[in-house]
């Protein structure tokens, strides 16, 4: 079979169900696992990679058409089989309207497999989906089974724990503020938390400060969308001269955790175990520091600020 993935966390999965083989081209923003990057891209994004955060939302609100740019000519050479994309975001990936009039237009008629994850129950539902497509359904339940496994680590770790769970801010975006959604509220209840902005199975949402403030976390997950590590360490290091950041319980106790959001978070794949392992060792690192990687990798604890 010869597959098409137009969203990374679907070449992610892809590759760990063992089809890495099988991937014949991606987007330009799969990167996970080393070497995908080296297939073809049938995606380009409008937007200018150097663009402030500011100016990525003001160009992403007057938006209408979709953010990305898809080459129908070389998905006519690839000959796809099958091509997976989403339905979700037109920020995340490619409108799934033009994909499937592009795969209308091809020889053949390639199958099309469109998702739309909200919650943890419909991100497993994909892995299954994708697992039967690829005759593949118990490595799907394996991946499955792996998150449930680290999920009941830490509920066995948090056991009896004295108080209510720390209330937990998850940061999707900067400027300005955006909560967590979809699957990460619930992530952040099954890493020992409990999120005081974003709601389970609905989209990341626009905040104002006054927000921010008044949601009093004990913890903060800055894990911008699409950013790396180093991109949102530089946009949090603007955050400082902010009366209302400075004032938050989490960052005067030094409780803010900044994380790859283009690797964990954001993506509905495989790498959600180890956002939930970030979250768990964000939220309680006495109890679970050693589940998540090694600072520096992904996430990186960030010290209180006078």
């Amino acid at each position: 079979m010869r597959i098409v993935s137009l969203l990374p966390s679907i070449t992610e999965l892809v590759c760990a169900l063992g089809h890495r083989e099988s991937l014949v081209g991606v987007t330009h923003e799969c990167d996970y696992p080393p070497g995908v990057e080296s297939l073809p891209f049938l995606t380009r994004n409008t937007i200018h990679a150097g663009a402030s955060s500011a100016e990525i939302d003001e160009l992403v609100s007057a938006q209408t058409q979709g953010l990305y740019e898809l080459d129908e000519n070389l998905l006519g050479q690839l000959a796809p089989d099958l091509i997976l994309t989403q339905e979700q975001c037109d920020v995340c990936a490619v409108n799934e309207e033009t994909v499937r009039e592009c795969a209308s237009r091809l020889p053949g008629g390639p199958a099309v497999e469109s998702f739309n994850p909200t919650d943890l129950d419909s991100v497993f539902a994909m892995f299954r989906r994708v697992g039967d497509l690829l005759d593949e359904r118990a490595e799907a339940e394996s991946l499955i089974a792996g998150f449930k496994l680290t999920a009941g680590e830490v509920a066995k770790r948090t056991k009896g724990r004295q108080g209510p769970p720390p209330r937990v801010l998850l940061i999707e975006w900067l400027d300005p503020p955006f909560s967590g959604g979809h699957w990460n509220p619930e992530l952040i209840e099954k890493a020992g938390g409990e999120e005081v902005l974003g709601a389970t199975g609905i989209p990341s949402r626009r905040l104002t400060w006054k927000q921010v403030a008044a949601s009093r976390p004990d913890v903060v997950i800055v894990a911008p969308c699409g950013f790396t590590l180093g991109r949102a360490e530089r946009d949090l290091r603007e955050l400082d001269a902010r009366p209302e950041w400075r004032a938050l319980p989490a960052v005067r106790n030094g409780r803010v955790v900044l994380a790859d959001g283009s690797a964990y978070f954001s993506r509905p794949g495989p790498r959600l175990e180890t956002s939930l392992r970030i979250a768990a060792a964000a939220i309680d690192p006495e109890r679970c520091s050693d589940l998540a990687p090694p600072p520096g990798q992904g996430w990186l604890p960030r010290p209180a600020r006078d």
